[in-house]
């Protein structure tokens, strides 16, 4: 055996401690930062989920898999089931009863012509749930925690007001229709109001939820059946894109019940239930598959369950002289005088279908509120003491909303109407953040989207926004009235422009590769751009003068 000296010793070490110490670092670089909020204790900051709530991933350690933070494990059904929960629990939100009403408004009347814009909105909803998804797993905080670091205070407290009422919206139409449900079932023994009590004391039914969304599935698909559309024409509706003047106002309704702004808070948080080692990024990565995999299914059970309420109403109203004055009080009447009784009445399953979808909706409702108000004021609370709060800030507005609204069923319609407006304005409040903080690799670290799913991303955003501003559009020119009105609506909407123009300008949130080509233009001719420090570096000759000096 050859001794060492302690001075070879330590040169045969150092070259492999210096190795170390530069994979650490560049480990931590793309890695997400962790924050001095991320970072301390339970007890100092709002979390999503305390850890000994969180569901652990059980994993058999591999030679692969030692010493190896980018090692993904191979696909396992056991594993796909620990990670199943947040996206069916997110996708109850594609189903409440404001999502219901329009699809039955759109069957009613526009037929089947859009059921590939229904096709097509899931899908733009499902990118929107996997970036919120992406965000929560690879920070390991949510959305309104990100939102309370990443903007100043006022900004802060403006957004968290809008989502609070983007869900106080949300809870009166969800409360309100599953009080309709009981109203269909105690054949109107029970008025509105009680029906919103009753929705309001069942709290605790987290453990049913799978229950709930199978009753859906299997009421309407038993109504489905029962109305026995044509096959041909279905295909159609869904592979053929048609759409015509008469039928825009549905067009835009269906594209904007799919993005609810606090369903997007809510996703970031619900994926923090499952316990992964964010130091790990081939755990990271894995849990992203397998999120994805999960709000696909998921989003695919909810897109068949509004498939089939659209086409039963289409097969039995479109084209009829009841088409435009259905809404959700009475669509049970009119599916009863269409279809009749029979061995389990049409009006009975059609209830049972509503009040699991109102009761499903106003449980996860609660979560988001519970999520949103902690995240972005930093709440240290007991949970049911902050069930309590969120749930009271919609619970009492819907009890005044019950009594002074059950006078009639178009004073419930126009009352949707307004909550239905009241949900689009927010919409840019969640997608503008969450674009912005997912494109950030100080946020993110290497799981920052890259340029085409950013540019892809925006598009999508942009879309959403612009059609239900077109929806508000239609809804303030046709029901604002009065010099006094419309002078405050325009100064209100100046505002909300402004703020969202500032949200975009903020951190530079838009893509950057969109502005690459111009910037490029103009540099063959004065200058030169640099695109990894997206700096611009100018090039002139002397004695010259440019628009920029100018």
């Amino acid at each position: 055996m050859i001794s060492q000296t302690p001075e070879e010793e330590l040169s045969r070490v150092e070259p492999n401690k210096d190795k170390d110490t530069a994979e650490e670092s560049e480990s931590k670089r793309l890695l997400p930062s962790q924050s001095p909020a991320s970072s301390s204790s339970d007890d100092e900051n709002e979390v999503a989920f305390e850890s000994r709530e969180k569901i652990v991933i059980v994993d058999v350690e591999t030679p692969e898999s030692i010493g190896n933070v980018d090692y993904v494990p191979p696909f396992s059904w056991k594993k796909l089931w620990l990670f199943t929960g947040p996206g069916f629990l997110m996708s109850i939100a594609f189903l409440d009863p404001g999502n219901l009403e329009g699809d039955l408004q759109a069957g009613a009347i526009a037929g089947y012509s859009l059921l590939w814009l229904l096709m097509w909105a899931t899908v733009m909803g499902l990118l929107i749930q996997l970036l919120s998804a992406r965000l929560g797993v690879a920070t390991g905080r949510h959305l309104a925690e990100l939102c309370r670091e990443e903007y100043p205070t006022w900004a802060r407290f403006v957004l968290w007001f809008m989502a609070e009422l983007a869900l106080i919206g949300a809870d009166i139409q969800e409360v309100i229709g599953s009080a309709i449900a009981i109203q269909i079932l105690s054949n109107g023994v029970l008025p509105l109001w009680a029906g919103v009590l009753i929705t309001a004391s069942d709290w605790k039914l987290e453990a049913v939820f799978a229950v709930l969304i199978a009753i859906m599935a299997l009421s309407f698909a038993w109504m489905f059946g029962d109305t026995n559309p044509s096959g041909k024409e279905l295909l159609i509706g869904i592979l053929v894109p048609r759409i015509s003047s008469k039928t825009i106002r549905q067009a835009v309704g269906v594209v904007g019940c799919v993005i609810m702004p606090h369903n997007v808070f809510l996703h970031s948080a619900l994926v923090q239930s499952r316990k992964i080692d964010p130091k790990k990024r081939g755990r990271v990565q894995e849990a992203l598959n397998y999120y994805s995999i999960e709000s696909s299914i998921a989003l695919l059970v909810s897109f068949m369950i509004n498939l089939f309420v659209t086409t039963i109403f289409a097969k039995g109203f479109y084209g009829t002289k009841q088409a435009n004055s259905i809404g959700l009080v009475n669509a049970g009447q009119y599916l009863e005088e269409k279809y009749g009784g029979g061995l389990f009445p049409i009006l009975y399953i059609w209830g049972i279908g509503l009040l699991a979808a109102g009761q499903s909706s106003t449980i996860t409702g609660t979560y988001a509120g519970q999520f949103i108000m902690g995240g972005f004021l930093n709440l240290r609370l007991k949970k049911w003491l902050r069930a309590l709060i969120t749930r009271s800030f919609a619970i009492v507005p819907t009890i005044i909303v019950a009594i002074v609204f059950d006078t009639s069923e178009a004073s419930l319609d126009i009352l949707n109407e307004w909550l239905n407006v009241l949900q689009s304005i927010q919409i840019p409040f969640a997608l503008i953040p969450l674009l912005t903080l997912v494109s950030k690799e100080q946020v993110m670290g290497v799981f920052r989207i890259g340029p085409i799913l950013e540019r892809l991303a925006w598009t999508v955003a942009a879309l959403v926004i612009i059609i239900n501003g077109y929806l508000l559009f239609d809804f303030f020119v046709s029901e604002v009235k009065g010099l006094l009105f419309g002078l405050m609506i325009c100064i209100w909407t100046v505002a909300y422009i402004v703020f969202i123009v500032y949200l975009v300008l903020h951190g530079n949130a838009l893509p950057s590769t969109w502005f690459s080509i111009e910037l490029s233009k103009r540099c063959s001719v004065t200058g030169s751009y640099n695109k990894v420090s997206e700096s611009y570096t100018l090039h002139r000759p002397p004695n010259t003068t440019t628009e920029i000096d100018q």
